[in-house]
Parts: C-alpha cells; sequence; structure tokens
C-alpha cells in the first residue's frame, strides 16, 4: 500500500476571505457537469495551437467569485479555462448553516471522482487532442484529479509522484495539515530521484486555502496569494506555449 502524503480537506478547508469582482466567463454544460468557462481575449490568443486549463476547484466549487476571478485571470494570459462542477450545486457557498461537514465530505468524493472522467472525455470531443495543449491545476479538493491525470486512486500518496511524467508545480503554504512538511519533502525526494521536472513554491506566514481565499486587506497574504497566481499562470505559458 502507498503512503498517503496529502490528506483529506478539514476545518481550515471551510474557512477564508470571500472577493469581490467581476467574473466575465460563462456557465455550460459539458458531459454532465455545469461548467465555467472562461475564454481569452481575442488580443492575447496567439500560436497555432489551443491552449486549455482544467481547473478543478476546492471545496467552494468552480462557480464561487473567487475562483471564477482565479479562471478568469488564467484566461487572460491566453487560455480556454474550464472549471467543473464536481459538486453538482452543493459547494460550500451553498450549504445552510450547521451543515455536518465530515458528512458531506464522505458524499461527495465518489460521485465527484466518478462524473470527472466523463467530463474530460467531453471536454476532450469538443476541445480536441491533436492541436491542443492541456494544462491543469487543483486546489485543496481538486488536486488529486490533477495527480490521477498522472497516476490512480483519489488520495495522493507516493504513487502519484513515483509515476509522475509530467511538469508538475506546487504552490504550497509553509503551514498546511493537509501537505505537510515531512511529506513535502519526501514528495520532493520521489521527485529527485525520479529525476522529474518540477517546481515548488512556499509561501510563509499563511495556511491552507491561501492560493484561492486569502485576506487581500493583509499584505503578505494578498501578495502570496497573487504570486501564488502569477508562478501558476508562468508555468503553464512556459509548458503550452
Amino acid at each position: 500500500m502507498s503512503t498517503t502524503l496529502a490528506g483529506a480537506p478539514g476545518a481550515c478547508c471551510f474557512t477564508g476571505v470571500q472577493h469581490s469582482g467581476t467574473p466575465v466567463g460563462r456557465v455550460e454544460d459539458l458531459g454532465g457537469l455545469s461548467t465555467y468557462i472562461s475564454e481569452p481575449p481575442a488580443a492575447v490568443v496567439a500560436g497555432t495551437h489551443k491552449k486549455v486549463i482544467l481547473f478543478l476547484a476546492d471545496i467552494y466549487g468552480p462557480l464561487f467569485i473567487n475562483n471564477q476571478l482565479l479562471q478568469d485571470y488564467f484566461a487572460s494570459s491566453g487560455f480556454v479555462v474550464l472549471g467543473p462542477d464536481y459538486f453538482f450545486g452543493d459547494a460550500v457557498p451553498n450549504h445552510p448553516p450547521g451543515r455536518d461537514r465530515n458528512a458531506w465530505l464522505q458524499s461527495v468524493q465518489a460521485p465527484a471522482n466518478e462524473a470527472f472522467p466523463k467530463w474530460l472525455d467531453a471536454v476532450k470531443a469538443i476541445y480536441g487532442t491533436e492541436n491542443t495543449k492541456y494544462c491543469a491545476v487543483g486546489y485543496c479538493f481538486g488536486a488529486p484529479f490533477v495527480m490521477n491525470l498522472a497516476g490512480d486512486g483519489f488520495i495522493v500518496a507516493e504513487s502519484h509522484f513515483e509515476k509522475l511524467d509530467r511538469p508538475l508545480l506546487l504552490s504550497c503554504s509553509e503551514e498546511d495539515f493537509t501537505f505537510p512538511l515531512e511529506a513535502r519533502r519526501r514528495a520532493e525526494d520521489i521527485m529527485v530521484a525520479k529525476k522529474s521536472t518540477y517546481h515548488f513554491q512556499v509561501f510563509s506566514g499563511v495556511k491552507h486555502g491561501f492560493a484561492v481565499r486569502g485576506n487581500p486587506d493583509i499584505p503578505q497574504e494578498r501578495w502570496s496569494k497573487e504570486e501564488s497566481a502569477r508562478g501558476i499562470k508562468e508555468w503553464f505559458v512556459r509548458f503550452a506555449s
């Protein structure tokens, strides 16, 4: 059995700050899932191939404004960004007060895991595979889906890193109980041994969830959130151009 390196969502995954802004994408059904679609402005589209980012959201879902704004940011650099709602409208922002979080987490994983392959097939059918370069970004709940594209199973375990055959960027907070220091270093050891193409961002002074729900009124959180997004965007530009 492979050792688990990243754990399931916990209490910190349900906290954070809602951001403000005006989303520019739209919502359509793709493969049975409501999907946030953000397309690049015509002025920044370049090259002879399509560039698509699969945006695999945290438990707040792709239709939460913070995630919509992130998707729009990535799209502004020339990518079509697709965010599937594998929570089927039951993401955290839609929960009534007092919802049993543990019961909800246990109930949503299997349907999401089952729906994702069908959604991915629909994406490939629409956007193609011959002349399209795909990137994937996953936050919290969505991270295992990214790893599954190069491995199998649902939990992010050693086997995911051992099977890794694509460039990987990990944008981490210094304090993260779901991916603690010991696990982070073990993941790095595996990738070093494999001579994988990888990059770590580790941000001090922030906690798990900073990249989506960090407080923009706190300078360290704002800078970390923005630098995380910028680094991810530049990683995709590097490998999808």
